[in-house]
């Protein structure tokens, strides 16, 4: 699917004519150049690789460095690829938000934000242990895991404490509120996964 590379900037609210707030997400969509142009006679499939980002020029590394002024560009921070657009793009191209249009439906990926370590209530939303009859420290504990003679062990993917979020989550269907082409920015309704100023992935 063709997309773009953008920068989660926060939410907002978007009210309508009849005066109805709608929470959305404002997105920096771009600009992303065009790094490299993968053909299938090539590379085996036909993709573009796009870059978004400033990076610093010693912190990349002698590959990149050669890879970024083959393509005519600073070096980028981010590189991923996208299939599927109807133009021919070139090395050097920058793709801006107008890559959309208001009403568009699109997929967003990135990084949910990390919790750390979390216990079965928070992680899992387990009701816990009544908190009366003299008990005094299960009220968040998990309770039994395993059986006692078969199988003797615990079953893999047993809900239990454990590293929360940081992980690549993808929201489907979000649709495109507006678009502000000449500051490359989406607005997007509803929430999307990340941080504010984390890199999120926009396929159409």
């Amino acid at each position: 699917m063709p997309g773009i590379i953008g920068r989660k900037v926060g939410m907002t609210s978007v009210y309508s004519v009849e005066g109805k707030a709608t929470p959305c997400t404002v997105i920096e969509a771009g600009p992303c150049v065009v790094t490299q142009v993968k053909t299938n006679d090539r590379d085996g499939y036909d993709a573009i690789q796009l870059g978004f980002g400033e990076r610093k020029e010693k912190n990349t590394p002698g590959a990149l460095k050669g890879h970024f002024k083959k393509a005519n560009t600073t070096p980028k921070k981010e590189l991923v690829e996208f299939d599927g657009f109807e133009q021919d793009l070139k090395a050097g191209e920058v793709i801006n938000a107008d890559l959309f249009a208001e009403g568009d439906l699109v997929n967003i990926s990135g990084t949910s934000k990390g919790k750390g370590f979390q216990g079965v209530v928070k992680r899992h939303g387990f009701a816990g242990s009544e908190r009366t009859h003299g008990q005094q420290s299960m009220s968040r504990a998990p309770g039994s895991i395993g059986m006692a003679s078969t199988p003797s062990r615990v079953f893999k993917g047993k809900k239990m404490a454990g590293q929360t979020g940081n992980k690549r989550v993808t929201i489907e269907n979000l649709e495109v509120i507006k678009v502000l082409g000449d500051k490359n920015i989406l607005v997007v309704k509803g929430s999307i996964p990340g941080a504010k100023g984390s890199t999120v992935i926009i396929e159409k």
